[in-house]
């Protein structure tokens, strides 16, 4: 009997325990189902207006600051040529040495013309002086006083006119040494020693360009310009002030130039042909990365949009007409979507000039299971989900 009794003991408690754990399985099923039956999810941000500086990158290119052609002021003989290739050059530093004989036998006929003139002078002095103390007397006409004064003149004439002379010759022999304009980094020579060369000859025998400081020359279109104009009038654009003269430049290799320029002026007329204003910068160049001739894009502050309102890209689509729109969160919790227009990008964000206002939660995250006029639950976006647990490995 006790073998009995035990054997329904035990069933009763393995009743029980079947009862438990079928009510735990139950409860465990019943929020699935109800989540299952709830509102999608999706992450939201809510439009809020913000100050935002708008930037413009134009293509353009280097040019030095200074640029002096080298050429010779007289003609001869190359004898020697005093420089190297490539390297830095000072100001009145001699380059060329032009054959200089001819020169300065030139030189030295002026000194003796001049000398001649010199000596001619001294007895039409005397002569002068001693018939203007006569003429007074009456001893001498006043025609001969009248040519005495009138030689006088004429060999000082001759004396100036072989001075300017003398000083010609001097300008000369000194062209023969061929000295650099500017400071800066002198190219490659185009002639040699024994070169013949001539006065102000079209082709130059070097090029001296001062680099420590660069020009960039960018292009900007007429329209964008003007559109620029109209925002800065009418207030929806503020002047930087002297923020908005600083630019910025990326070399060709897309890396950032490490000093900032200055934009110093743009061009008063507009280039028919492509319809665009040259603006120029000014950058410093103290270790010459920069050279002449090279493709740089500036990034230049347009103005500050005070009341900006951006939208990150990736809540952002095409409707069939191909105009830009987002889904957002309306009344009632329900899904709309929203036309908008896009100014332009702002690093990874658009722009938005129409369509939106503050407030307004755009869905980021979700979007698939958002359709029009559908409930769903809104999120903050940065609000990730926590992850589902991951079930226990089988024993």
């Amino acid at each position: 009997m006790h073998g009995i009794h035990g054997i329904k003991l035990m069933g009763a408690v393995g009743v029980l325990v079947a009862g438990l754990l079928a009510g735990g399985c139950g409860k465990g099923k019943a929020p699935a189902s109800q989540q299952a039956g709830g509102p999608p999810e999706v992450g939201v941000i809510q439009v809020t207006p913000q100050s935002v500086t708008l930037t413009t990158e134009l293509p353009g290119r280097t040019s030095a600051h200074l640029v002096a052609e080298v050429r010779p002021q007289v003609g001869g003989i190359i004898q020697k040529r005093l420089f190297t290739e490539g390297s830095d050059v000072k100001a009145g530093q001699v380059l060329y040495q032009i054959d200089p004989s001819t020169y300065k036998a030139a030189y030295a006929s002026a000194l003796a013309t001049q000398a001649r003139a010199e000596a001619n002078l001294i007895p039409a002095r005397l002569k002068e002086q001693r018939f203007r103390d006569l003429v007074k007397i009456k001893a001498v006409s006043q025609q001969d006083y009248d040519d005495a004064n009138a030689a006088l003149k004429q060999a000082e004439a001759e004396l100036a006119s072989s001075k300017a002379a003398v000083e010609t010759a001097r300008i000369n022999l000194a062209y023969t040494r061929v000295t650099a304009p500017i400071s800066g980094r002198i190219g490659r020579s185009s002639v040699t020693d024994g070169a013949l060369v001539t006065a102000s000859q079209a082709n130059a025998l070097a090029t001296i360009q001062q680099l420590s400081t660069m020009y960039v020359d960018v292009t900007q279109s007429n329209a964008e310009m003007l559109k620029l104009k109209q925002q800065l009038a009418s207030g929806l654009l503020k002047n930087g002030g002297a923020a908005q003269a600083r630019v910025r430049l990326l070399l060709e290799d897309g890396s950032a130039y490490p000093l900032p320029g200055t934009l110093k002026f743009s061009e008063v007329t507009v280039e028919q042909s492509t319809g665009s204003i040259t603006l120029r910068a000014v950058f410093p160049n103290p270790k010459q990365i920069l050279l002449p001739g090279m493709f740089v894009r500036a990034i230049l502050d347009e103005g500050e949009n005070p009341q900006a309102i951006l939208v990150p890209q990736r809540g952002v689509s095409r409707n069939p007409d191909g105009n830009a729109a987002v889904m957002v969160v309306g009344a009632g919790e329900k899904v709309e979507q929203r036309v908008i227009k896009v100014a332009r990008t702002v690093g990874d964000s658009w722009l938005v000039s129409e369509g939106l206002k503050p407030g307004d939660r755009v869905i980021l995250e979700g979007i698939q299971k958002a359709r029009p006029g559908a409930q769903v639950r809104a999120v903050p976006f940065a609000a990730k989900p926590a992850a589902a647990p991951q079930p226990a490995a089988k024993q």
